[in-house]
């Protein structure tokens, strides 16, 4: 396992449309692992491959209950709303609200190529969604709006840091 680069700010590798990964082999579990280390070392909750400058389908996530793999992820199904403030680590220093829908179904597959589907709500949620748009070559900074009015970060859940990094 290693630490990556995480590429930042203009990097082409985030605003391209990661590869479908078609065989998991020794290259993507290192891949993986590296991921995990990587997010871990810089206090993240998730990281795409893209984030590391590899096109490929590939994000990592870990919102306090332990790593998800998502190789391949497709989003099956979202519902409802939920804002707050969001930050990336491939953009150091900047942050802003963003409206993200509140449940998501997303199918993936895992380290071993078992297809899983994951029923995220509150921040599990929001970062399935956020490594997502990474793997299709969309950045948070594209989707930040004004907050409502009267909105402070105070009203965030506590449990719930709704900082997706």
């Amino acid at each position: 396992m290693a630490i990556r680069r995480i590429v930042t700010d203009n990097d082409a590798a985030l605003y391209k449309v990661a590869r479908h990964v078609e065989h998991i082999d020794n290259r993507i579990n290192t891949l993986i692992d590296d991921l995990l280390e990587t997010m871990y070392d810089a206090n993240g909750v998730g990281l795409a491959a893209p984030q590391v400058g590899i096109l490929r389908r590939v994000a990592v996530i870990d919102c306090g209950e332990g790593p998800v793999i998502l190789i391949n992820p497709e989003i099956i199904h979202t519902e409802g709303e939920q804002g707050c403030m969001e930050a990336c680590l491939s953009f150091p220093g900047k942050n802003g609200y963003v409206v993200r829908p509140s449940r998501v179904i997303v199918r993936a597959q895992n380290r071993d190529g078992e297809v899983q589907e994951y029923d995220a709500t509150g921040l599990f949620a929001r970062a399935v969604l956020h490594e997502t748009d990474h793997l299709e070559g969309r950045v948070f900074l594209e989707l930040i709006t004004e907050p409502p009015e009267g909105y402070t970060e105070d009203e965030e859940q506590e449990t719930e840091k709704a900082v997706i990094e």
